[in-house]
Order: structure tokens, then sequence, then C-alpha cells
């Protein structure tokens, strides 16, 4: 391990001096198809994987496992109604659909499928392109993806898709600070942004374990990225209908579900890449006659089974989880998952910068904050707990609970009463103060509800 920084500096890019014009349209070509069908597979493993966990069969008619049920949903989409908003504003309605499939179709142009193959006799590497600054690139083109939902809710003249946009905005400057600065603790390790010099440096380990709490932040953050549950705040059915897409059908609509679907794809291929060895093989199948799986069209395999494990994760939690609320989502971002990646990106830096001028090695530097870690727990759990003081007995009965106390209605618990209702207290006041001549309907009303 103490070989990693030279092995990441020592390094080059992919190769790609052999390729020619018609190599460059195969492989773009390639690329397209294989998200389109990705897209289609994604829509059919997340029904099927939810419908596992909530003991339902799932699509099981159109076609063998019901694998052609995508297919159907999206000839219906298709041949639907087009229907267009008279208030919307007409230019901008059509192009923000396309302007947010466009840009999440550009990603997988720099990710590394791996290494480098004959196709057709030319010597390439199984990636579309790469250059210095390749994961920045990734950034920015999520980024502009961002417009078409904005675009999308403002231009489509109601108020759920504005209030869905607004959101969105919010949403994605939260998170893509805090998923930026998990990514930098990579690039101080690999020492490049060069996706396939990333996937180099993770020869001997990959940076999801050294790097284990800029991994957890990137995935919450992706979760956040691609308006998936529990952060799905631009799109909350319950709340805002459909969100920016409300004002949207047939094929516009499609498209936007499209990006989502493709942008998933993309987050977890930069997983896969930065954090969990891109193409390579995971160990002990790596040693395996000196790293033959590593070779040839072997790691294509390896890369899909990481990206499909990623995409797993995604539908675990829409299965799991429920949407936060708006202040959550928000603290979640800017209080916790922010200052937790700035204060990660000066540990590894201040550990880099302490190994380069002292030579120490990664192991050992590792093994010595483990260490610092686990003597903590230990304190921790030896310590006595300060005794809270008891507080005065609990009322015999149930307990008068308001539901308004934290600024949010909430439904009391086993044990607690909601207060009498104000029309309630009147009719009671009513009928203790004339007594002798409430009303029959007025009696059954105060004591009948």
């Amino acid at each position: 391990m103490s070989s990693l920084s030279v092995a990441a500096a020592a390094s080059t890019t992919a190769d790609f001096s052999n390729d020619t014009w018609w190599i460059w349209l195969i492989k773009a070509v390639a690329i397209v198809v294989f998200l389109l069908t990705s897209v289609l597979i994604a829509i059919w493993f997340e029904r099927k994987v939810v419908a596992r966990m909530q003991v339902r069969p799932g699509p099981n008619v159109h076609g063998p496992f019901g694998l052609l049920q995508s297919l159907a949903d999206a000839m219906k989409l298709l041949f639907k109604e087009d229907l267009t908003v008279k208030a919307a504003d007409k230019l901008v309605y059509i192009v923000a659909p396309m302007i947010a499939v466009f840009c999440s179709l550009l990603t997988f142009a720099v990710i590394p499928f791996g290494p480098n193959v004959s196709m057709f006799g030319v010597d390439t590497p199984i990636q579309l392109t790469d250059f210095p600054v390749a994961v920045l690139y990734i950034l920015a083109c999520a980024s502009v993806g961002v417009y078409g939902i904005v675009l999308g809710g403002w231009a489509s003249g109601s108020t759920y898709p504005l209030l869905g946009a607004v959101r969105s905005t919010a949403q994605v400057i939260s998170y893509e600070l805090a998923m930026g600065l998990s990514l930098v603790s990579v690039f101080i390790m690999a020492g490049s942004m060069s996706t396939s010099e990333i996937v180099t440096s993770q020869t001997a380990v990959w940076w999801f374990l050294p790097l284990l709490p800029a991994f957890i932040i990137y995935v919450i953050s992706m979760v956040g990225e691609v308006n998936r549950l529990p952060f799905d705040l631009p799109e909350a059915e319950g709340e805002l209908v459909s969100g920016f897409m409300t004002e949207y059908s047939s094929m516009k609509f499609a498209w936007f579900f499209l990006a989502e679907y493709i942008n998933m794809l993309n987050v977890s291929a930069v997983a896969t890449t930065l954090f969990l060895g891109g193409w390579r093989a995971p160990w002990p199948i790596s040693a395996i006659n000196d790293g033959m799986f590593n070779e040839g069209w072997w790691p294509v395999l390896w890369f899909l089974a990481k990206l499909w494990l990623v995409m797993f994760v995604f539908v675990w939690i829409r299965g799991s989880a429920l949407r936060f609320r708006y202040d959550q989502f928000m603290k979640i971002g800017w209080k916790v998952l922010i200052p937790a990646a700035l204060a990660w990106v000066f540990a590894v830096g201040v550990v880099q910068g302490v190994r380069q001028f002292s030579g120490l090695d990664l192991r050992s530097v590792l093994f010595v904050l483990g260490g610092i870690v686990l003597v903590g727990l230990v304190i921790s759990f030896l310590v006595p707990e300060k005794k809270t003081p008891a507080g005065p007995p609990r009322p015999p009965g149930p307990q008068v609970f308001d539901p308004y106390a934290g600024g949010y209605p909430v439904p009391p618990l086993p044990g607690q009463v909601l207060p009498p209702s104000p029309r309630k207290q009147r009719l009671a006041a009513r009928a203790t103060d004339d007594d002798a001549t409430t009303t029959p309907q007025v009696a059954q009303e105060v004591h009948g509800g």
C-alpha cells in the first residue's frame, strides 16, 4: 500500500491514439443503446425488487417474468395524446425535457468500462474519451441537467410545478456541494481527476475502504442528486401532485422519466469508478492466474455487476424509507453532509501531507487512526453516564397532548388524548350556565360530540 501514491502518479490516462472516427461512432452508439436498454431493465428491476419487499408478484404478465412490461409502458407513452398547457411558455416548455435527457446522456462518455481491447483490429480502451478533469466534466453535466427540471417547472405556468422547480434549485445546491466535497478525498489519494487514472490507482485497494466516510457521504448525496426517495421533494406526489412534471404528458413526460433513470445509472457508474475499483475484478478473482480476469472483455462484467449492485441500493432505499420533510432535508444537506465532508477532506489532506513529508506507510497511518478511534470508543463505554434527575411523577390517567407543540401537527401516542375542541368547550360552558333551559338537541351535541 505504501506505493499507492507513486503508482497513481506514474499512471497515465487511457491511450486513444489508435482510435478513428468510426471507432468513436461505434462507442457512442453503444453507450446510447446501453443506457436506453438499461433504463428498461432498471424499471423492471425496481418493480420486481420492491414487489418482493412488499410480498407481491410484481410484473409477471407481459413476456417471461414480466420483462416486456417496461417496453409496453414505453409504447403507451409514445402513443399517448401529447398535451400542451395554454399558460405555458411554449419554447421553454418543450426544450426543458430535452435538456434533462441530453445532459444525462453525456456522463458515460468518460466512464471506463474496461482496459484496452482489440475492437475490429484496433487496440482501444473500452471508454469513449478521457481527459485530466473528467470528474469535473461529470459534475458540470449533472449541474446543467438540473436546468431541465427548473425550466420545466417554471415554463408550465402552474403552481405545483413551480414549487417543484424551486425545491430542485435548493436541492442541487445543497447536495452537489456535499457530493463534490466527497470526491475531493479521492482526488487527493489518486493524484488525478482522470477516471482511467483513478481506476488505475485502485490496483492495490478500492478507495471505499480507506475513504469510507467519503463513500457514505457520496451515497447519501447521489440519492438526493437524482431526486429519489427519501429526497424526492421536487416531484413529491403526496403534496405537489407530481411536482415539476405535473403539466407534462406523453413523450415529454417520458423524457423526464428517462432522464431520472439515466441519472441513476450515471451516479452508480461514478460510485463504481471512483470508490469500487471501476472495472477491476474483486478479490480473490483478481488474483487468479496473475489477474487474467482483469484483461480483455471480462472487466465489463465486473463493472456491470458493481453498477447494478449500487442500483439495488437505490431500489432498497425506495422500498424502505419515507420522504423527509423539507426542513429535515435541508438540515441534512447543510448541517450534516457538508460539514462532515469538509472535515474529512481536511483529515485526508493532513494524512497525505504527513505521509509525503515523513515517508510513513499508509497502512501504518490507517492503523494509528483506527487505534485512536477504537480507544475513543472504549473510553466512551467506560465513562459512566450522567444520571438525569427523575422528573415529577406522571399523573394517573391519559395525558392531554398538544399536537401543534413542535410546529407540525402530529397524532397522539398511546396514553395521550387531544385537548377538547373550542367548540365543545363553548357548548359545555353554555350547558353549565343554562342547564335548566338546555334543549335536548344541545345536550345531545355536548355529550355525544
